[in-house]
């Protein structure tokens, strides 16, 4: 008797621990499964897109005068590339102006006026786009966009697309990579470990955001 339940012990032990490994296994692969299986809808130039009614440009920065940093102008150059190859009629402009002197969605949308001269009747600002979950569920709640094209630099991307795409948005997106940035690895390494984050907001949490009225982008007209 003594034998056979020393046996089912290991037997058990031995279960008990191959299950932890395979949980543990699942858990560090998610954002490398995440990563690869989104990365597909990622556009590398313009001339290979398909024609999308929206653009979302997410918020990158701002500098104290109030002009978009580095990685933001290249957000904003590329968008200016898909609007001027009529690859899109809108733009969404998505940023953070929880502070008075902070607004990211007006010096994006000034930037594409003043250096691209884009009508901003087709510029809409998204000023409660303080993170990526946010940018996603007021473009689906507020803006009503039922699919689009984000843009942002590649990395970031598929997290964006797998949040988007959870929240209602058929989405594909597009590099705006132009070279190699300042900290690009520390980017690197915290966008890895925010796919959990995003894992959790879209199946546990799903946290709050500022919502408000519709917002109508014409695209009937």
């Amino acid at each position: 008797m003594r034998y056979i339940k020393s046996y089912k012990n290991i037997i058990f032990s031995k279960s008990s621990f191959l299950l932890v490994s395979l949980f543990l296994l699942l858990l560090i692969s998610l954002p490398y499964l995440i990563h690869q299986n989104f990365s597909k809808q990622v556009y590398e130039d313009t001339q290979a897109v398909e024609f999308h009614d929206v653009a979302i440009v997410l918020g990158a920065g701002v500098n104290p005068d109030g002009s978009p940093k580095l990685m933001l102008r290249h957000r904003l150059d590329r968008v200016a590339e898909l609007y001027n190859e009529d690859k899109i009629t809108r733009i969404i402009v998505s940023g953070d102006n929880r502070f008075a002197n902070y607004n990211e969605p007006e010096s994006m949308k000034n930037y594409l006026i003043s250096k691209y001269e884009i009508d901003p009747e087709v510029i809409f600002e998204d000023f409660a786009g303080r993170r990526t979950f946010d940018t996603c569920a007021r473009a689906s709640d507020i803006f009503q966009v039922e699919k689009a094209i984000v843009v942002s630099q590649g990395y970031h991307l598929p997290r964006t697309i797998f949040l988007c795409e959870h929240l209602g948005i058929e989405t594909s997106g597009i590099s705006s990579t132009y070279q190699t940035y300042q900290g690009q690895n520390y980017y690197k390494i915290r966008e890895y470990l925010a796919i959990y984050k995003s894992i959790i907001d879209a199946y546990i949490l799903e946290p709050y955001y500022v919502g408000g009225d519709v917002i109508d982008l014409g695209l009937d007209e």
